[in-house]
């Protein structure tokens, strides 16, 4: 009886111990069986990740577009190359005209080519005076000059004459004041200028600022005034407050006018500095031309009065920029 409990205790242990040694083979078959699956599932990020230094499928379908717009631009450039020589030619034929008369009328005798040299010795001169520097510092101190009255008179000129325009009471109490200043001119003012404020920096930016400061704010009082009424009273049966009526309607409206006085005054901005820094200046285009008078050398004289047109037609053509820029709501004429 007792041996064959034995028995039967000792393949109890031989049975468990054997189903233990197969259990974790049995048991971690499966779990690499779904690790690989998992490793091989689309759900998984590293088998859909592309290699490196491989494109994807969007990078192969986004190439081709690129080239193809970069291919319409490069053949509607092609295309319009004609038209825009043709443009270009147009507008510099009389330019070109004027430089070629200049250059043959003093060469053939028909002009003193002591006062009016041939437009190669000027633009020898203007070269010269550009390698040593005294264009450079000359054009720089009209610049600053020039542009700091510029800035002082928009900002002014133009939130005056947006006042003034708009608020009935203020404008005549303004206008004969008004009247009486804009009809008196810069230069004859100049001596007084002088006289109050010196022979400095500071006489020479105030005149430029009177000067420009009456284009601008005639042109935005006007503009103001002149405000389409159908837009006005569009605007009122939106019943639209006073703030708001101005910032939409009235303001975007006067930007076309306003910067007509704009461009005037930026013209006049110059020209006024030029005759200001005659009197008294010690740099500027304005004391080179006079200095290269005074001591004949005229071919450095012609090379300041084109160095201030050009700027003054840069400073132009920034100034025509900025205002297509701010109206460009506007539907163009042929529109």
């Amino acid at each position: 009886m007792s041996s064959t409990t034995g028995t039967t205790a000792e393949k109890a242990d031989a049975t468990l111990a054997t189903d233990a040694a197969n259990t974790p083979e049995t048991v971690q078959a499966p779990s690499l069986t779904k690790s690989a699956e998992s490793a091989t599932s689309p759900e998984a990020g590293t088998s859909t990740a592309p290699a490196p230094g491989t494109s994807s499928p969007l990078d192969a379908r986004r190439a081709p577009s690129l080239t193809a717009r970069v291919r319409r631009t490069v053949l509607r450039t092609v295309r319009r190359l004609p038209y825009l020589l043709l443009k270009g030619a147009t507008k510099s034929a009389a330019i070109v005209a004027l430089l070629l008369l200049w250059e043959i009328a003093p060469r053939a005798g028909l002009v003193d080519r002591t006062f009016l040299p041939p437009f190669s010795e000027v633009a020898d001169a203007w070269w010269g005076l550009a390698a040593d520097g005294q264009l450079a510092d000359n054009a720089r101190a009209s610049l600053a000059r020039s542009f700091s009255g510029f800035g002082i008179a928009v900002a002014v000129a133009v939130p005056l004459g947006l006042l003034i325009g708009w608020y009935r009471p203020i404008a005549d109490l303004l206008g004969p004041l008004l009247e009486v200043f804009r009809n008196t001119a810069a230069l004859a003012l100049l001596p007084v200028f002088v006289l109050l404020l010196g022979i400095g920096e500071t006489s020479k930016i105030s005149i430029v600022v009177y000067a420009c400061t009456w284009p601008i704010l005639l042109n935005t009082i006007s503009a103001v005034r002149h405000v389409d009424p159908t837009l006005l009273k569009l605007a009122k049966s939106m019943d639209l407050s006073a703030p708001r009526l101005f910032q939409k309607v009235i303001l975007p409206a006067s930007v076309p006018v306003m910067f007509t006085g704009i461009r005037l005054a930026g013209a006049v901005s110059i020209l006024v500095l030029v005759a200001a820094e005659m009197i008294g200046a010690k740099a500027g285009l304005g004391y080179l031309i006079n200095a290269s008078q005074y001591n004949f050398a005229i071919p450095q004289m012609y090379a300041g009065i084109i160095t201030i047109s050009a700027i003054g037609v840069l400073f132009n053509q920034f100034l025509v920029t900025v205002e297509r820029r701010l109206s460009s709501w506007r539907v163009p004429a042929g529109g």
